[in-house]
């Protein structure tokens, strides 16, 4: 028992090291962090699974979101999604199904990749400045607001303007539910669940 709570302990103490460390670290190594990351985005975009009846793919790329706003922090998670999208738009073929470019962004994933930005700088700036979200429900609910409204509030606007006028299909709100938001729902909420789990895991309950 007394070696356990020695692990322990020396867990905390390293969680609480690497915060410490990432606040106090140079421009260059939180540039660096924060494209690592990014990459990480980028291989977890392509687990995914193509439905029949939408161009939106089921995909985990959510979980790189929440790394991100986690390891990086504040401004720099939403940072680093910042660089998955412009990385993505110059070309860098990491968007789900080994894509990039411009046209890739402009698809009907494209706004997607916006809220992930504003995710990350949500759930980021909370976890480190509210010493109570890091608790396992607070989490919880932070990840899943993230996921389901503002992931998905820019990603249905976007997919919507992409269905008018590129594919030019007749829409309403009811398909384009269909096709962005209700079949991806039970999904998201159980990777929702796996990212507060890592992200505890990994979070210092200390102050930075």
């Amino acid at each position: 028992m007394e070696q356990a709570l020695k692990l322990l302990d020396v867990y905390r103490r390293k969680k609480l090291s690497y915060y410490r460390w990432r606040t106090q670290a140079t421009l260059l190594a939180k540039i660096t962090l924060a494209l690592c990351l990014a990459c990480l985005t980028g291989l977890l975009a392509q687990i995914k699974v193509y439905l029949p009846w939408t161009p939106v793919p089921i995909v985990a790329t959510q979980l790189g979101v929440i790394l991100a706003a986690v390891l990086s922090g504040r401004r720099w998670g939403g940072i680093s999604m910042l660089f998955y999208a412009l990385g993505g738009a110059a070309g860098i073929p990491w968007f789900a199904g080994f894509q990039g470019g411009l046209t890739a962004l402009a698809g009907p994933t494209g706004g997607y990749i916006l809220g992930f930005i504003l995710a990350a700088l949500f759930m980021g700036n909370l976890f480190d400045r509210v010493l109570e979200s890091r608790r396992f429900v607070p989490l919880t609910a932070a990840i899943l607001f993230a996921q389901l409204v503002l992931v998905y509030i820019p990603g249905l606007i976007h997919l919507s303007l992409w269905l008018k006028f590129v594919s030019g299909q007749a829409i309403t709100l009811s398909s384009v539910l269909w096709m962005g938001y209700i079949p991806f729902l039970a999904g998201d909420v159980l990777k929702s669940f796996i990212g507060a789990g890592v992200a505890k895991a990994l979070v210092s309950m200390d102050k930075y």
